[in-house]
């Protein structure tokens, strides 16, 4: 395979069009089609389709994007490693997997302390499903998986789970939807709008059981993946949120938003998954030595 071609079809995805890879790459739409004409033809496959005066990838496309993502992510790893080595400046690369159910803050202050070991240390993250970085550790392009559940036993990893500690749940909301909810907490989620994390949370499964003992109804309004994008909305007045209360104070501040309630029955838990059953990686050393000794004694 010629990589150049490659190269070129990967920043033509990333940029959505010829015309503006074209002015990355600095070089002409005329090369940059013709380039990529010959990467499909080696490929045996269309990889590209117009769809009016846009470019989209064809189903082909989307897997080449993919391997594409990988070969040059890797690349520029390998270039950095090789550079500070020459420079003198060795650096020990610690690679972790975040479960996009994980919300941002947590996985920050989980991680932090991986940068405070003696040696230098470069991180690198990755956010993605649960699942598929499982897989990217049993090939070891990753040296830890941070995650808001166990590794099943079903799955055929040889990995292990390291818990480090869980958190119960806050109740969030803005002062002008707070002053409209009626009766006392959780009573006052009825007819509610409520934003509440996606299917693949563990705690979402936990909340809708919650809901189920309590009888509480509220109004689902809409349902997120990423937690940050959920407190955006909550911050707007758009619904009543949760998030665990070890982040209570940063929440607060961060979104201009108040507690109306909490519960020790809803618990997110957090593990640290690796292919060590025995923790001699420093930096995976440092998380979980950190989370234990502060996750489940005061808020971040």
């Amino acid at each position: 395979m010629n990589f150049k071609h490659l190269r070129y079809f990967w920043v033509v995805a990333k940029a959505g069009g010829v015309m503006r890879a074209s002015e990355q790459l600095h070089t002409t739409p005329q090369t940059l089609s013709g380039q990529i004409k010959l990467l499909e033809e080696w490929l045996g496959h269309k990889l590209f389709r117009k769809n009016g005066r846009r470019l989209e990838l064809t189903e082909e496309g989307r897997v080449a994007l993919s391997y594409a993502d990988e070969i040059f992510t890797l690349g520029a790893e390998l270039e950095g490693s090789v550079r500070h080595a020459r420079a003198g400046l060795a650096s020990l690369d610690f690679r972790v997997g975040v479960a996009d159910s994980v919300a941002k803050s947590v996985a920050y202050h989980l991680l932090e302390p991986s940068l405070a070991v003696s040696d230098a240390v470069r991180l690198i993250c990755h956010e993605g499903k649960f699942d598929e970085l499982l897989a990217q550790l049993a090939l070891h392009r990753l040296d830890l998986v941070i995650a808001d559940e166990r590794m099943s036993k079903n799955v055929s990893v040889k990995a292990f789970n390291h818990a480090l500690g869980s958190s119960a749940m806050s109740f969030f909301c803005a002062p002008g939807l707070k002053a409209s909810l009626k009766g006392e907490f959780p009573a006052c989620l009825n007819d509610a709008p409520m934003l509440i994390q996606g299917a693949a949370s563990s705690v979402r499964q936990q909340f809708d059981h919650w809901l189920s003992i309590h009888d509480l109804h509220p109004k689902i309004v809409a349902e997120f993946d990423d937690s940050a994008l959920m407190n955006a909305f909550g911050r707007e007045g758009r619904g009543v949120f949760m998030s665990p209360t070890v982040l209570e104070a940063e929440i607060q501040a961060q979104f201009g938003v108040e507690v109306i309630g909490r519960s020790d029955e809803l618990v997110e838990e957090f593990f640290a998954i690796s292919v060590e059953r025995r923790i001699t990686h420093p930096c995976v050393a440092a998380i979980t030595r950190e989370a234990k000794a502060q996750l489940l004694k005061s808020p971040l």
